[in-house]
This record gives C-alpha cells, structure tokens and sequence, in this order.
C-alpha cells in the first residue's frame, strides 16, 4: 500500500487512527513525491528530521520514480488537467501506485478517484 502524504501528515501530528493504520499496513510505501512534499511542507529542518525519523520507525519504503511512472503521469496530467485539476504530484503518485500495483491509502480521494484502475483506501481521521 501507498500511503498519501495526507496520512503521514495526520499521523505526524498525532492523530491516533491515522498512527495506528500506517503501523498495521504490511509493507507500507510513500512516493518520492510524497517525501519531497513533507520536506518543503516542514516549517524548520527539526520538523524535516521529526517526519523522516517517523518513516523510518514505521518502515516505510520510498518508491522511486522510473520512465514508466513519469510516462503515466504525463498522461494523467494531460488527461485531466482540465477537466479535473489534477497537479503534477497527484498525477505522479497515482502513476506510482499504478505501476507498483497498489493500493493508495488517501484522505484526499476525491483527487483521485476518476484516475482509471487506481484503487483507492479512503482515510477518514
């Protein structure tokens, strides 16, 4: 499963449920993108140690982008842009839960859920 950065967000500042899920996904994962969002999103270089230190200590694997997932996402991009406003770090992270074939767990599903084939693990805080 691939964890949005909503959810490392929730679970960062302490938010039981969203603590407690990401502890219980087997083989959790977060897009690359997701981790350079938590570091321009941090206030300080203390709040950048804080999230990557959480990572670590729940085991989350960082899933690196590769031609096929920035192939994907063009398309995504192109394709609904438009129609639907999605930014380029949404339409890289479906890309990489399409190409890993797995699962996104999000808050934010209604970024998501018109992307074709994308399975989608709603959080609700």
């Amino acid at each position: 499963m691939i964890i949005d950065t909503d959810v490392l967000i929730w679970g960062a500042r302490g938010n039981d449920r969203a603590c407690s899920e990401i502890q219980n996904i087997k083989s959790p994962k977060i897009s690359c993108i997701t981790a350079m969002e938590l570091l321009q999103g941090a206030r300080d270089k203390a709040e950048q140690k804080k999230f990557f230190n959480l990572l670590k200590s729940w085991n989350i694997e960082i899933v690196h982008i590769n031609e096929n997932i920035s192939t994907l996402a063009m398309q995504y991009n192109r394709d609904f842009s438009l129609s639907k406003g999605i930014g380029i770090e949404d339409a890289l992270i479906a890309a990489t839960v399409i190409e890993k074939s797995e699962e996104l767990f999000t808050a934010n599903d209604k970024h998501f859920n018109y992307v074709p084939g994308l399975k989608i693990r709603k959080f609700r805080p």
